[in-house]
């Protein structure tokens, strides 16, 4: 039976992720595949290589994308660093710290729980007392940036606490990387992983790493074989390693790396400091008009993520069918709670393209428009007005 080509709709992507792409991001993809040990090719990925050492602010050689979307980041990080009968310290204030703990009991290592409130912020004090209590702990966990909720925990002071006690660390900067201050070599941190769909603007399906040296010498002295063959580090290297001769590891998705290239090309353009200034500042506005409008954040301002952005429910309000009519009437694509906050919340996402003054303005006008033709409890036509003041300040 014949079928006819795709042709997805132009949405506005203001969820979790995966965010918007730059058009000069979707047109990089488009350009010729070349043959992945191609030299040209090589070229490219040590380009690759430095811009994603500057978005991390690190120097470490061991960094690089996974050829697989952010969990696998994920895995590669505990795969590598965990051996049966480690015990890690896992921090869980959402989702993806329970994913971690999936990691960590999968490679054979034993997960020891520091559990926080879903909305807050992961408790040093509780982390420093997990610490004491357990002195042979190999490695802390914890998510910088959590999907799930839009907390941001002090990525800084965590690590610091954990090399105090003989630690390493791994972290999770899917959500913050290029769109919240993140600082790898100043702050320390042993083992990161991200993904390219959030703030950097580009496609799905990359997972860009980085390994200090404290962990690259935990890998050379494992006693154990590293479990998975994909994602053993060591020979990764051998692919993603500097000079022209690389040895053969998988074909790497040529034409996502063009689409990684040229979305680490603008953020440098842009430079750091400035994307996360914008993503704050936009942040500020749409806080602006959902105040303004009577829905109230979930999230303390300290610990707030500017690029995803947890607000309730009015009271009364079906919040599925509100993202039905955002999606079916606006293009507006805004996410859903999930856990113990599904149903309560919806997360807006300002991320990397997405995140402007016209994206603002369209998803709070259009939020304001289902919510009063439903007569919602909130104060009606006036968010689109409190957000151009801001802007107009």
């Amino acid at each position: 039976m014949a079928t006819s080509p795709f042709y997805p709709p132009q949405r506005i992507l203001m969820g979790p992720g995966p965010s918007d792409v730059s058009p000069r991001v979707l047109q990089a993809m488009a350009r010729p595949t070349l043959g992945h040990l191609d030299p040209l090719f090589v070229e490219m990925m040590d380009e690759v290589k430095g811009l994603l050492q500057y978005a991390f602010q690190t120097q470490n050689e061991l960094t690089m994308p996974i050829s697989a979307p952010g969990s696998a980041g994920m895995e590669a990080c505990f795969a590598n660093l965990v051996e049966p009968g480690d015990k890690v310290i896992v921090c869980q204030n959402g989702v993806f710290g329970g994913r971690m703990k999936e990691n960590v009991e999968r490679f054979g290592g034993t997960a020891i729980m520091v559990m926080d409130d879903w909305g807050k912020p992961v408790d040093p004090e509780k982390v420093e007392a997990a610490l004491k209590a357990h002195p042979d702990t190999k490695i802390l966990a914890f998510v910088h940036a959590e999907t799930s909720t839009g907390v941001r925990s002090d990525a800084k002071l965590l690590t610091e606490l954990a090399h105090q006690y003989g630690c390493l660390v791994i972290v999770d900067a899917v959500t913050s990387l290029t769109g919240s201050e993140l600082r790898v070599d100043a702050w320390g941190i042993d083992a990161i992983y991200s993904g390219t769909q959030k703030c950097m603007s580009c496609v799905p399906g990359l997972s860009p790493v980085s390994f200090g040296s404290r962990a690259v010498d935990v890998i050379k002295t494992r006693k154990t074989k590293i479990q998975s063959w994909f994602l053993d580090m060591s020979l990764i290297m051998g692919y993603w390693g500097g000079g022209t001769k690389r040895a053969y590891h998988h074909t790497a998705p040529v034409n996502t790396l063009y689409a990684l290239h040229e979305a680490l090309v603008m953020v440098q353009a842009e430079g750091l400091e400035n994307a996360w200034a914008r993503h704050q500042h936009h942040h500020q506005a749409l806080k602006a008009g959902l105040e303004a409008m009577g829905i109230r954040f979930v999230v303390e301002e300290a610990a707030r993520l500017p690029q995803l952005n947890l607000i309730t429910v009015p009271e009364g309000v079906d919040e599925a069918a509100v993202r039905a009519r955002l999606l079916n009437e606006y293009s507006i694509e805004i996410g859903a709670g999930l856990g113990a906050l599904a149903g309560k919340v919806w997360r807006i996402g300002l991320m990397g393209h997405a995140c402007n003054t016209k994206n603002v303005l369209i998803c709070l006008g259009a939020l304001d428009a289902v919510l009063s033709s439903l007569q919602a409890p909130i104060e009606s036509g006036v968010a689109v007005g409190a957000a151009q003041a801001f802007y107009q300040a």
